[in-house]
């Protein structure tokens, strides 16, 4: 009996292949830790949003109370509760602090990512799938929008999976648990971030199975028992946080501010207390050029593939079959066009188009496959993928220049470790949009940013251009590589840079000098609203007394007869600043002209940074 055995050139480029696709692997994993794993350790956590969140699960952790939110000792009713449990969880392994609470976000990243590299793979093959991952991994929005613990993250991976789950289980030989995973990542999705978990991939699915008609397969959809265990997941925390919230006198209850305050009137705009914005339509969808930079300025390869794959499909038998590729582009991009088009109507801020980011990313990576392959079989030395590089090389270059000039403009000022100090600006009582601290960069915090500007400056101006170069001289695998390490470092001057905003952003060290002074009686009050200095809160680990600050996300707790006395009005405080005890008050620096119009002469300030101070009526 004779055998066949391998060709030697064979075994050769399959060991090659092989090595390749480990050595891409091994690069994925890098450039995730270069860019992501320090962001655990620093900063210190912000006032707003971050702290606000952390303070949740460290109460969480606290008092034992798994059902009903309270932050300051207040219900806080906004949010369901799956992030913070898994703060909550990480506080008891590795105990309160920076690194616990920012866990679980490290770890949705990474999932992110390698669900991007497992759906991309199965659909396109495994150049695409290295790319997807490696987009998620070093796109501008995905970090920018995790600095701070919002939910989107994990909101993002469980949409995705959940129609991924779907998506697999109607390819043939498939097992059920598929649909059962999909019906709990959307529950888990409802836990995490509310009815939007139910409504983006449903509303994704139905439009799809019309599409594809698929939706003649509904016997298999797994439909009652697939909802009875999404109910199972979903429904016993809002029926507890119903229960032990219930409405009375002055206020609604848990049910009205949940479901119609903060998911139907928020949709409206006429969610009540507003703390919102809503971008101007050219904005928004501008914007999504930025958050997906840069890889969104390879959309038109992505528009061509597309173009091409339907006009070979008007010429091909009508009633072929989709492909499981084909089926993966379709709903990326109808999961895509559902967020997108939900959000340009309701109100809106940066990040809540963060579950779009996924299937934009692995249709603008099978694009760049399908164009590498494309333009390497042809002779012209012009494409969209060299027309695109060559714009990003542009791009570099100019934003090289621009971070050169301002290094040359303050090379005569000294290094000033406050950043706040030096900056330009804004009343941010009345912008609430998330990235509106980039309007306060002037020359001079220039200064306090050497080192993330000018390796900024170099990255961008040499990694750009090489990938352009490479994309002329075909070799497209080197191109996108070069231009994602490059974006890889750039992000790493951008935590740098980051870090150094920390006194302006984060009240952390005001707090420890408060902690240095403090004694067990003393009182510590913010003026105004608690989210300008919320990080006071997860340092002191005590309550913290708000004068004048019944407002956005303290009102709707304090409507219940059993809320903390921690609201107090400026007759109050002039009251008790004369008092024996001694109070610590923090003002932010919006506030300070009205507060010292208010005290009276004997005031002392104790610490100060970025702007905010923090008087006391002893010295």
């Amino acid at each position: 009996m004779s055998s066949v055995s391998t060709p030697p050139a064979a075994r050769i480029n399959g060991t090659s292949a092989s090595r390749k696709h480990l050595f891409a692997c091994v690069g994925l994993i890098l450039v995730f830790l270069a860019v992501y794993f320090a962001s655990i350790f620093s900063p210190g956590l912000l006032d707003d949003a971050d702290s606000t969140h952390a303070e949740a699960a460290r109460e969480m952790f606290v008092t034992g109370d798994y059902v009903t939110l309270h932050v300051n000792g207040v219900r806080y009713l906004e949010k369901p509760p799956l992030p913070y449990w898994m703060v909550a969880t990480c506080y008891h392994i590795f105990g309160v602090n920076e690194v616990a609470t920012r866990l679980p976000m490290l770890l949705s990243i990474f999932l992110l990512g390698l669900l991007a590299f497992s759906w991309a793979t199965q659909a396109f093959g495994d150049r695409t799938g290295i790319y997807s991952a490696l987009f998620t991994y070093t796109s501008a929005g995905i970090f920018l929008f995790t600095r701070v613990l919002i939910p989107d993250v994990l909101l993002s991976l469980l949409i995705a999976a959940s129609l991924y789950f779907f998506m697999t289980a109607l390819e043939p030989r498939r097992k059920p648990w598929r649909w059962y995973a999909g019906y709990a990542c959307i529950a888990l999705g409802v836990l995490t971030k509310g009815l939007i978990a139910l409504v983006f991939p449903g509303a994704a699915a139905f439009f799809y199975l019309i599409i594809t008609r698929d939706w003649r397969r509904w016997q298999e959809f797994r439909l009652l028992s697939g909802f009875a265990l999404l109910l199972a997941i979903a429904a016993p925390w809002h029926i507890l946080a119903g229960l032990r919230n219930p409405g009375g006198p002055g206020h609604r209850g848990f049910f009205w501010f949940y479901f119609v305050n903060e998911h139907f009137l928020r949709f409206l705009g006429k969610r009540y207390p507003r703390d919102y914005n809503k971008l101007p339509a050219a904005l928004y969808w501008g914007l999504h050029l930025v958050w997906l930079f840069p890889w969104s300025f390879y959309f038109p390869a992505v528009l061509r593939t597309t173009l091409q794959d339907r006009k070979a499909r008007r010429l091909s038998q009508k009633g072929a079959e989709l492909g499981f590729a084909d089926r993966t582009r379709l709903m990326c991009w109808i999961l895509a066009g559902v967020i997108l088009i939900f959000f340009a109507i309701s109100t809106n801020q940066e990040y809540y188009t963060f579950p779009a980011y996924l299937p934009l990313l692995i249709l603008l990576a099978d694009g760049v496959v399908r164009s590498e392959r494309t333009e390497c079989s042809t002779k012209s030395r012009f494409g969209f993928l060299r027309t695109s590089a060559a714009i990003l090389a542009v791009i570099g270059i100019a934003a090289s220049i621009t971070l050169i000039l301002g290094l040359w403009q303050s090379r005569h000022l000294p290094f000033e470790p406050d950043i706040g100090t030096v900056l330009a600006k804004h009343d941010m009582s009345k912008d609430t949009l998330s990235t509106s601290h980039m309007l306060d960069l002037s020359y001079a915090s220039f200064a306090a940013l050497r080192l993330p500007a000018a390796l900024a400056a170099s990255v961008l101006l040499i990694a750009p251009l090489g990938s352009f170069l490479l994309r002329l001289w075909r070799r497209h695998y080197a191109a996108t590589w070069t231009l994602g390490l490059g974006m890889a470092v750039f992000l790493v001057a951008a935590h740098i840079a980051f870090g150094r905003f920390g006194p302006y952003l984060s009240s952390r060290e005001l707090a420890l000098d408060i902690q240095k002074m403090a004694r067990p009686n003393d009182r510590v009050m913010i003026y105004g609203d608690q989210a300008f200095g919320s990080s006071l809160l997860f340092y002191l680990c005590r309550p913290i007394e708000l004068v004048d600050g019944r407002t956005t996300s303290m009102w709707f707790g304090s409507t219940f007869p059993d809320a903390p006395r921690i609201y107090l009005t400026s007759a109050d405080l002039l009251r008790d600043w004369n008092g024996n005890r001694r109070i610590f008050l923090f003002v932010p620096e919006y506030q300070i002209d009205s507060a010292e119009a208010l005290l009276p002469p004997d005031r002392f300030v104790v610490a100060e940074l970025s702007g905010k101070r923090i008087y006391s009526n002893q010295p």
